[in-house]
């Protein structure tokens, strides 16, 4: 580990989507950029990449990663604990309807977690990236490995071979949360897909190249009989101090 690279390939990741106010999406993005990200990355966490959802205006989706459980409960519990968040948390705060749907996630195999250096982060004020990234969530019954091993082992081959390798792939983390302050939802056993492409259609022509490969079509019904739901697919915009 080194000062420019506080957490290496964290092992234990929160994917936080926000519900907001009407027209306050803005607002949020310049003051997480400005006040949220060095000041978290203090505490022993790191900012892996904050974004807008393309398909809901009101939608604030992002990232932090943690070495392990017991510096996220601690790095936690510094930061909302406190001068910044004390200072700035309540402004944030009221921009939002909801903050609670977070995925408590880790990587799906050894070297697909995120691989990021916060010494390359824009400064605050950077105009946003022209950049697509896809976020893909697969949802499988609690304890069953089944899906997961399909998307592993069947899927992802595929994707590598169709387009750009993915940022990460990632499952649910079993572990129980410590930090009961910020929830986490529970009783899920997903995989998470994450992929930055130079623009949406680079997306689709990659999901085009992804559903004509023979493979797919042994490899879908396979996981489709294994899902709970349909998979869900995020349609992230980078913000312009996004690592991701």
């Amino acid at each position: 580990m080194s000062p420019t690279d506080p957490v290496g390939r964290p092992a234990v990741i929160e994917l936080r989507q926000y519900t907001l106010r009407p027209g306050r999406r803005d607002e949020l993005i310049d003051l997480f950029d400005r006040e949220f990200v060095e000041t978290q990355e203090e505490t022993g966490m790191v900012v892996l990449g904050q974004f807008r959802d393309l398909d809901d205006p009101n939608r604030f989706v992002w990232l932090r990663g943690f070495r392990d459980m017991a510096i996220r409960h601690r790095a936690l519990a510094a930061f909302y604990g406190g001068p910044v968040w004390a200072e700035h948390g309540p402004q944030a705060n009221a921009t939002m309807v909801d903050s609670d749907d977070v995925l408590l996630l880790r990587p799906l195999s050894a070297g697909s977690g995120f691989a990021v250096r916060p010494s390359e982060r824009p400064q605050a004020g950077a105009p946003a990236p022209d950049r697509f990234v896809s976020a893909t969530v697969w949802s499988f019954p609690p304890g069953r490995t089944d899906g997961i091993a399909l998307i592993r082992d069947g899927l992802l081959p595929v994707l590598h071979k169709t387009g750009p390798a993915p940022l990460a792939v990632l499952t649910t983390e079993t572990a129980h949360n410590t930090f009961a302050r910020l929830p986490v939802r529970t009783g899920e056993n997903v995989a998470a897909v994450f992929t930055s492409y130079p623009d949406e259609s680079a997306y689709r022509r990659h999901l085009a190249g992804v559903q004509a490969h023979p493979l797919t079509r042994e490899i879908l019904p396979g996981i489709g009989r294994e899902q709970t739901a349909a998979p869900r697919t995020l349609r992230l915009a980078p913000t312009g101090r996004s690592l991701t």
